[in-house]
């Protein structure tokens, strides 16, 4: 089968959809499947072309996401993805991310009567009330509806997101569960001396992996962190990752440690290395960190939802509810559970092991087939796909002009 996939977000690129994506498109090579990788160009791609040789990749132009450095939006490339797919046609296409980009390849695979998924990865509708624009969310919301309405399927990866977002209209909504790499994620990896270097008592050595950005509910994290320091006082903070908030951040906790971007086996043996798992966001769609830290043995304190609503469970750490209405009392639940957890060596022993079973099923080449199965279902005649809307040579010139001319994110949703 040959698939193409269309992200505005690609690893190097730290994020939680960069990452995912990246296992989507190596997985279906491995499997044999033809990929092509639709993406921006990014800074390293200005010296070095894509060192990807299992995958086909095409560079199109983008831009930086204001307010949000290190991230950045494709540009609308209709005319380009119709002469490319026109003179070799995917047998599916699968598009990633919501933006400009996004939205020209789901407009143009319609238009040329190929069957087009969508992912449905970030929640940008809760991003906009910590970037400023809480007046804006519904909007947002809107249109995520109506992009995810032009795929013939959007992909979700929790029960409770397939729930949402059917009973919110989006249409087709179908579950494909997540997979995380257990030969690289691994107890095994843990490193007596780097925990030694961080904590030079007992400890216990708090991680926190991710962006650091104003998104991730970082507040809750500091103020759950110095609650177990009072009762603690050897517990470190470990911060792995990059972004927007670090700086301050440091500034405003200078005994906290900040190990930056790590990728591969040091990011393994960092996670390994750690007692607990800290992970207060309420903003993921799922939170692939969490299968990270369950699957190094890492006990993880996490809200009820996404990732640590399907796998986390009392054995190996707390899952603490919340309502968004009242998200005072959530956030006391939340350093209750930080303090009473760390607090206790013996339970985090005991959960080390618990914290691995939870996530040992997860197989990443079974998620790979499914996903492959998924797509392939997509033109079969039995789902009643809808006609092209645009039809004649006339047409698919209007249809390059729509998609090149508006940016999507700017226009209002039904």
């Amino acid at each position: 089968m040959r698939v193409a996939i269309v992200t505005e977000t690609y690893s190097p690129e730290i994020n939680g959809v960069a990452l995912t994506v990246a296992g989507l498109a190596h997985g279906l090579a491995q499997a044999g499947h033809v990929v092509q990788l639709i993406r921006p160009r990014q800074e390293a791609d200005n010296a070095h072309a894509p060192a990807e040789p299992d995958i086909e990749t095409q560079l199109v132009r983008g831009m930086r996401l204001p307010r949000y450095p290190g991230l950045q939006l494709g540009l609308p490339a209709g005319k380009r993805l119709r002469a490319m797919w026109r003179d070799v046609r995917p047998d599916a296409i699968y598009v990633a991310t919501e933006g400009p980009l996004g939205w020209s390849a789901l407009r143009i695979a319609r238009a040329l009567g190929i069957p087009a998924s969508s992912g449905f990865h970030t929640r940008f509708d809760d991003f906009a009330a910590h970037y400023g624009f809480a007046a804006l969310t519904p909007f947002v919301f809107a249109y995520l509806r109506r992009f995810h309405r032009l795929a013939t399927a959007t992909f979700v990866p929790t029960v409770e997101l397939e729930d949402f977002l059917a009973a919110s209209g989006f249409g087709n909504v179908v579950r494909l569960p997540r997979a995380v790499d257990t030969h690289l994620f691994d107890p095994s990896r843990r490193d007596e001396d780097l925990h030694a270097s961080w904590c030079a008592g007992a400890g216990p050595a708090v991680i926190y992996v991710g962006r650091i950005a104003a998104e991730k509910n970082l507040p809750l994290a500091v103020r759950s962190f110095r609650a177990l320091q009072r009762l603690h006082p050897d517990a470190r903070y470990i911060w792995v990752g990059d972004g927007p908030a670090r700086a301050a951040l440091a500034a405003q906790n200078p005994d906290f440690i900040f190990a930056g971007v790590q990728r591969g086996e040091s990011l393994a043996r960092h996670f390994a290395s750690a007692d607990l798992f800290v992970f207060p966001s309420l903003t993921e769609t799922f939170g692939n960190v969490t299968l990270e830290a369950l699957a190094s043995g890492v006990p993880t304190v996490a809200f009820d939802y996404g990732a640590a609503r399907e796998y986390l469970g009392d054995s190996c750490g707390r899952r603490v509810a919340f309502a968004r209405d009242d998200a005072m009392d959530a956030a006391g639940a939340f350093v209750a559970a930080v303090c009473d957890l760390a607090g206790d060596a013996d339970a985090l022993a005991a959960k080390r092991a618990a914290a691995r079973q939870a996530v040992a099923m997860l197989d990443q080449r079974a998620v790979i087939a499914d996903f492959a199965h998924a797509l392939a279902a997509l033109g079969a005649p039995d789902r009643g796909q809808q006609e092209p809307p645009f039809r004649s040579e006339h047409d698919e010139t209007r249809l390059d002009t729509i998609a090149d001319r508006d940016a999507p994110l700017l226009r209002s949703a039904p």
